[in-house]
């Protein structure tokens, strides 16, 4: 049963001040973890210095690999890849739907009119009205009591023109914990764009080093196909005059034949690898991508920064995101809450109405309602318990969320930091390996055209320094790789993004809180 009175102004004003109430828990910024550092081992984040921890990550941090071609390649993405247009569409929509929701904090007021055309029978009893020649109504008289006369059906107009108004006052708050909810769920949005932009600047780059290995692998491998060829010669040579047999020419022709065999699947990369280029740089693989990436044109910034363990969490965008999410779980258990309390609404009309409009508002055709309905659920079956159960395991798991986004982001840097040490000693080894390969195939090569050592001690020279080089190509150009993934997992520097640098409505106070 849903009882209904007439509300006094004075209490249309105290149900207005309540509104300013609000259910459920308020929400408070988890605390950064007390880590000190990424790993037990702290030589893994000192590497000789090569980390700054007061070094601030730039923006565009991808120019510090010297790149004009990268730095173009990432203009172009971040005005033509769909996944930024996604990703702001999506910005726009939430900031859209919180500015819906906080439009139910005022009255709504229509207007209403309503002309009707109407015909009574004509063989009603008692009084009836008449109807003159101009549709006004009349009252006829029939004689009480007797049968009804028929003096045929009456035919008249009705006009009603009003002024409505629909307000439902947040007495208990689920309102402003709802447009929290939108405001916080916009905030994530906000923060999935800015991963957008750093995702795609990650993945230009990582496509660029790809083209960049590849091309230097085909190089390689084209000076081992020509190699290969020039031995076929001088085994041919020595052939002929007797120094080496028909199995050693035969040998010599599967080489060069395996080598060119190589080249194929390594041509058939790069054109992939350009493919995917001009897909990220919002280009059908038809058209033209006039940058190309070699590996000898890229350097490594001379120092890298390494952000506080308490600065990550303000940094990553995903954590960010997650923190978000939680505030807006968060809201909607005061949401659930304020609906298992009484619901406040009021209604009004104000208007006129008569046979004709011009006579709707003359002295005596006003009218108003004003109506206060107040609604409480007696009994449910439990469905408004159980939705704020539902709200409130919804919050633990946005918590369990944020908890692990924040392990994984710990994570992602602390085997970044594992990589780059990693890459550095690798890097050494394999310089070491390849001088050392190059050096041995050049004399074995001596001597094999001098005659003083067999052709398969010469293809193992030859097979052990290919492999060499290959490694070494792979190894630079993981060492590019993950720094380059350090500053993504970082936080991509975000918060340092020029304001003429913005194509978005990305918020700017999120970034001026991070350095406060």
């Amino acid at each position: 049963m849903k009882p209904t009175l007439v509300l006094s102004p004075a209490l249309v004003l105290v149900l207005a001040t309540l509104a300013g109430c609000a259910l459920g828990p308020d929400f408070h910024r988890p605390e950064a973890p007390a880590a000190q550092g990424y790993a037990p081992d702290k030589m893994v984040e000192q590497a000789d210095g090569h980390f700054d921890p007061h070094k601030d990550i730039p923006f565009d941090w991808w120019t510090l690999f010297h790149s004009p071609q990268i730095n173009s390649l990432i203009e172009k993405a971040f005005k033509a890849n769909p996944s930024i247009e996604i990703a702001q569409a999506s910005l726009r929509e939430a900031q859209q739907s919180t500015l819906a929701q906080q439009g139910f904090f005022y009255p709504t007021f229509g207007l209403e009119y309503l002309p009707t055309r109407n015909k009574l029978a004509g063989n009603m009893g008692g009084n009836s009205p008449g109807v003159q020649g101009n549709g006004t109504i009349i009252q006829t008289y029939s004689n009480p009591g007797g049968p009804a006369p028929y003096n045929g059906p009456a035919y008249y107009n009705f006009h009603t023109a009003q002024v409505t108004l629909s307000y439902t006052p947040d007495v208990f708050g689920g309102n402003r914990r709802q447009v929290e909810s939108l405001e916080a769920q916009a905030e994530s949005q906000r923060f999935q764009l800015e991963a957008a932009y750093i995702t795609l600047a990650s993945n230009v780059v990582a496509a660029a080093l790809q083209e960049a290995s590849v091309r230097a692998q085909i190089r390689a491998m084209e000076e081992v196909v020509s190699d290969n060829r020039k031995l076929l010669e001088v085994t041919r040579n020595q052939y002929r005059l007797g120094y080496a047999m028909g199995l050693d020419v035969a040998a010599q022709e599967q080489a060069l034949a395996q080598a060119e065999q190589a080249l194929i699947p390594l041509k058939q990369q790069l054109e992939q690898t350009r493919d995917l280029l001009r897909l990220l740089a919002g280009q059908l693989p038809s058209e033209e991508l006039p940058e190309t990436f070699e590996l000898n044109a890229l350097r490594l910034p001379d120092h890298l920064p390494l952000s506080l363990p308490s600065k990550l969490v303000e940094q990553r965008p995903d954590i960010r995101a997650a923190e978000a999410q939680l505030h807006a779980a968060n809201a909607q258990v005061g949401v659930a809450l304020a609906n298992r309390f009484p619901q406040f609404t009021i209604t009004g009309f104000l208007g006129g109405e008569a046979s004709v409009p011009n006579q709707m508002f003359h002295a005596g055709a006003g009218f108003f309602n004003l109506i206060g309905d107040i609604t409480q659920t007696v009994f449910d079956g439990g469905t408004l318990k159980a939705r704020e159960q539902g709200a409130k395991e919804a919050l633990a798991q946005a918590a369990a969320q944020y908890r692990q986004a924040v392990l994984l982001a710990f994570q992602n840097v602390a085997d970044t930091l594992h990589a780059i040490r990693s890459d550095a000693d690798a890097l050494e080894a394999a310089q070491r390996t390849s001088e050392a390969a190059q050096k041995t195939l050049r004399i074995t090569r001596q001597q094999y055209e001098t005659g003083q050592v067999a052709y398969p001690i010469l293809l193992a020279a030859d097979q052990s320094y290919q492999q060499a080089v290959m490694m070494l190509i792979q190894i630079r150009t993981n060492q590019l790789g993950d720094t380059a993934a350090l500053y993504q997992a970082l936080g991509g520097g975000w918060w340092n993004r020029k304001s003429n640098d913005r194509t978005d409505d990305v918020s700017q106070d999120s970034a001026h809180d991070l350095h406060q």
